[in-house]
């Protein structure tokens, strides 16, 4: 069984109703809902307010992802994909939204827009070095793999 973790969230007065949930007990993530009314339009990013405030431990972060049934059925996407919430951070959650379609799209409040994972993190320090060991792969990158 895994470690309980304890996330406190505070919501904006008046906005008890959108507290983030899971739809399935056994689901993976939180849905976020907009806690306004607002158009989408395409091609610009647009900020969502949630009314949603986190005290998240030290250790763990919230990942923001994108609703699949938005992105397929809608093009809409977290533009910043997943949006990383620190334990440090206590403002309103906001979701950056694109609209990739090709005609707006209205929100309406109460709107399942996105989706939080809360994740640990792993203990990483960093070491300076002059070199690096080598690899099969090495410096390709961006469509390498399999490329003679």
């Amino acid at each position: 069984m895994s470690e309980k973790v304890t996330v406190k969230i505070k919501m904006l007065e008046g906005t008890d109703d959108l507290r983030p949930a899971k739809a399935h007990h056994d689901d993976a993530a939180f849905d976020l809902k907009s806690r306004v009314e607002m158009e989408l339009k395409p091609g610009e990013p647009h900020v969502v307010p949630t009314g949603v405030f986190m005290e998240i431990p030290p250790g763990f972060e919230a990942q923001v992802r994108p609703r699949s049934g938005l992105a397929l059925k809608h093009a809409l996407t977290v533009l910043n994909s997943p949006g990383t919430i620190d334990a440090g951070y206590r403002g309103e959650v906001g979701i950056i939204m694109l609209n990739a379609g090709k005609q707006p799209y209205s929100v309406k409040r109460g709107d399942r827009i996105a989706q939080m994972v809360i994740g640990k993190l792993p203990d990483v320090e960093i070491e300076y070095t002059d070199s690096l060991s080598d690899s099969k792969r090495g410096g390709g990158g961006f469509g390498s793999t399999g490329k003679n």
